[in-house]
C-alpha cells in the first residue's frame, strides 16, 4: 500500500499518471509482472526510447520497480508494479487544536543496548551482519528503514517546539510494531514498555512477529522469513493518563506529570525488559518497509498562555 496524506505528497504519482499510455503500461504490468521494456514497447507500438521515458517517470513516482535479469540476448529489464493499493487523502481532517508534528526515522535512536536476535536494514540491503549488536553504532543506521532486537532498548529525542506561553496538553506517538522472534511467529507475544524522560508509561503486549504474508512495503530483496509487517499503535500521554490508541489505558501518568516545558528535552525510549513475563523482542518498521510508508510520528498538543481568557 503506498499512502499519502495530502494531495501535496503526491503530486509526482499524479504527474506520473498524467498520461493515458502510462496508465496503461501500468494495468498492463499488473496483468503480467514478467513483461520487460522490450515487451512493452511491441505490444504499444512504441520505440525503446518512448518506452524508456514513460518507464522513467512511473520510477520516479515509485510506482514500480525495475529488474534487470539475463535473456536471451543479453540483459532484459523486467517492469513489476510497487503496490497494490493507492491512498490518498484529498481532503485531510484539519486539526481543531494548535500542535507540531515531527517524524522521526527508525534509525535516528540516540542511544541502545539491545540483544541477539536484532539488526537493522535500509531499503537496499541489511545493515552488517545479522545478530551483532555493534552494527547499531554503524553510521548506515541513519538510513536503516527497519530495525529488531529480543531484548533490550532503543531511545529517541523527540523534538520540542513549545515556545514561552505554550503548554504541553497532550502527546501523540505513532509507529508501526511487532515482536521479534526468529524467523516469524504469529503468535508471539511480547511485553514492549515505553517511557518518557526516565518515567515509565507502561506496557502493551505486542501479539507475535507478523510473517504469513509480505509486507505491502518490503523490499524485492527482504527475505520471506524476516519480520514482515507490524501494527500501526498510537501512544498517548494526556491529561487523564497513557492509552495506546485512545481506548486501552496502560499507565496513570499524565502530560502534567512529565512536567515538560518550552525549554525541555523530550526522550522516549522503547524497552523489552529481560526479566518480563513475554520477552519476545521488539521491532519498528519505518517507510521503507512492513505496511505503513511512515516513520515514528509525535504530534504535540498544547495551548497558548491566557488562550481561555
Amino acid at each position: 500500500m503506498l499512502y499519502f496524506s495530502s494531495i501535496g505528497e503526491a503530486e509526482n504519482v499524479f504527474k506520473a499518471l498524467s498520461t493515458p499510455m502510462r496508465l496503461k503500461i501500468m494495468e498492463m504490468i499488473y496483468e503480467d509482472d514478467s513483461m520487460s521494456m522490450n515487451d512493452l514497447a511491441e505490444a504499444l507500438g512504441l520505440t525503446n526510447g518512448a518506452i524508456s521515458m514513460h518507464v522513467n517517470k512511473l520510477e520516479e513516482a515509485g510506482l514500480i520497480k525495475i529488474k534487470t535479469t539475463s535473456g536471451k540476448r543479453g540483459t532484459m529489464k523486467i517492469i513489476r508494479p510497487r503496490y497494490d493499493r493507492l491512498i490518498i487523502d484529498l481532503a485531510p481532517a484539519q486539526e481543531s487544536r494548535n500542535c507540531y508534528t515531527d517524524d522521526i526515522r527508525i534509525g535516528y535512536y540516540t542511544t541502545c543496548s539491545v540483544t541477539p536476535t536484532c539488526g537493522l536494514a535500509t531499503a537496499r540491503e541489511i545493515i552488517g551482519s545479522l545478530d551483532d549488536p555493534r552494527v547499531f553504532s554503524f553510521p548506515e543506521r541513519f538510513n536503516a528503514g527497519i530495525l529488531w532486537f529480543t531484548s533490550g532498548y532503543v531511545e529517541y529525542n523527540l523534538p520540542n517546539h513549545l515556545q514561552a506561553g505554550q503548554t504541553l496538553t497532550e502527546l501523540q506517538i505513532s509507529f508501526e510494531i511487532s515482536s521479534e522472534c526468529p524467523d516469524y511467529n504469529e503468535d508471539y507475544p511480547s511485553d514492549i514498555y515505553f517511557s518518557l524522560n526516565g518515567i515509565p508509561l507502561g506496557m502493551w503486549i505486542s501479539p507475535g512477529d507478523f510473517g504469513a504474508r509480505r509486507g505491502y512495503l518490503s523490499p524485492p530483496w527482504w527475505s520471506d522469513r524476516l519480520n514482515q509487517y507490524g501494527l500501526l499503535k498510537t501512544l498517548i500521554i494526556n491529561g487523564e493518563g497513557c492509552f495506546i490508541d485512545g481506548s486501552n489505558k496502560i499507565g496513570s501518568v499524565t502530560i502534567q506529570d512529565l512536567n515538560i516545558t518550552y525549554n525541555s528535552y523530550i526522550t522516549l525510549r522503547f524497552e523489552v525488559p529481560k526479566d518480563t513475563a513475554n520477552v519476545g523482542g521488539c521491532t519498528l518498521f519505518g517507510e521503507d518497509f512492513g505496511d505503513h510508508n511512515q516513520a515514528i510520528r509525535v504530534k504535540a498538543y498544547y495551548e497558548e498562555e491566557n488562550e481561555h481568557e
